[in-house]
């Protein structure tokens, strides 16, 4: 199947669901079927106003078939969408913003995504820099030629999303080379 640009006005659709007395109106884009309402309601959905949106949503969807440009352009652009919201007015804003999908998921999944060990593990790390040892640490790896340092560089900068992104970049006139 190849892609047919729409428009929002063709594709817009509303659900109305019956619940407890009451109704709730969802309003969405139908586009067809396949990955690009998983990956849309993944981006949009858990994760979306947290870190976890960004490049860590990437691998589960790429293992799990989705085309690596689907999950690219959804998990990073769409952290700049949800950072630019929080800095023009805050979460509240943000949550504002968002659809009601994205929101539900920020509240639903962002407790999974956020635990306590989560926590436990970010006290460690900010520990470790109060103390002194992370800065220990660095200081040696530099002492020894950066290895560690340019290890995990390289290891990160040969991700497959990497290549992916500079792809989809190079396909827009607004990014700046």
């Amino acid at each position: 199947m190849s892609y047919q640009p729409q428009t929002e006005a063709a594709t817009s659709r509303f659900l109305n669901v019956e619940e407890g007395g009451e109704t709730l109106r969802i309003h969405f884009n139908d586009c067809g079927q396949g990955d690009e309402t998983v990956v849309m309601l993944h981006g949009s959905g858990p994760g979306a106003t947290g870190w976890a949106n960004f490049s860590r949503n990437i691998d589960p969807l790429v293992e799990a078939g989705y085309p690596p440009e689907m999950a690219y352009f959804e998990c990073f652009h769409e952290m700049k969408l949800i950072v630019d919201l929080m800095y023009e007015g805050g979460m509240s804003n943000m949550r504002y913003s968002i659809s009601n999908t994205a929101e539900y998921g920020d509240y639903y999944a962002g407790p999974q995504v956020i635990t306590d060990e989560t926590k436990a593990a970010m006290k460690t790390v900010l520990a470790r820099i109060q103390d002194g040892s992370f800065a220990h640490e660095f200081m040696e790896d530099s002492k020894n030629g950066q290895k560690w340092l340019k290890e995990q560089r390289m290891e990160h900068g040969n991700a497959q999303i990497e290549e992916v992104g500079a792809n989809i970049r190079s396909m827009f006139s607004f990014v700046r080379r």
